[in-house]
This record gives C-alpha cells, structure tokens and sequence, in this order.
C-alpha cells in the first residue's frame, strides 16, 4: 500500500490536516483531520510502501502500546486512508 500522489499532510492551527492539491481540494468537505498518532504514521510512510506490520511496528516503537492493539489499529488506519481515497 502506499500514500496516493496530490495528497500532503500540513499543521492548521495546531492540528493535522490532510489536503489535496490542485482541483480537488476546492471541495471543502473532504478536509481530513488526522489525531496525533495518525498523523505520526503519515510521516513515517508518506513516499513508501507500507503494510498493516508496518504501521503496527511505528506504533509501537512511538507508543506505550502492546502488538495485538497496534496492529488492530493499524489496520483500522489503513481502512480509513484506503476509504478516504487517500491510499492504494
């Protein structure tokens, strides 16, 4: 899986947001609003190929968090950015 091209993470008054460029982004009901963690993954994946194992593995090197909830959430992440049309 990897990050879709046009999409760019960007800190709007202390939160993360995901917008698009060019024509898209004029929709501003698609305006994506990542929490901490999310956000932390985007960095750490945004121009590579990544997997649920991978996300879990950045979880839990950052997080105070045990495998079994690291790689559910991470799955649960990878869900949203693929429903979101933000990966593929």
């Amino acid at each position: 899986m990897k990050i879709k091209q046009g999409f760019e993470l960007r800190t709007i008054c202390g939160e993360a947001i995901i917008v698009a460029h060019g024509i898209e982004n004029i929709d501003f009901s698609k305006i994506i609003s990542l929490n901490e963690s999310a956000a932390y993954l985007w960095r750490n994946v945004v121009d590579k190929d990544f997997d649920a194992n991978t996300l879990a593995h950045l979880l839990t090197e950052e997080y105070d968090v045990d495998e079994a909830t690291a790689l559910a959430d991470a799955q649960k992440v990878i869900q949203d950015w693929s429903n979101a049309g933000l990966a593929e």
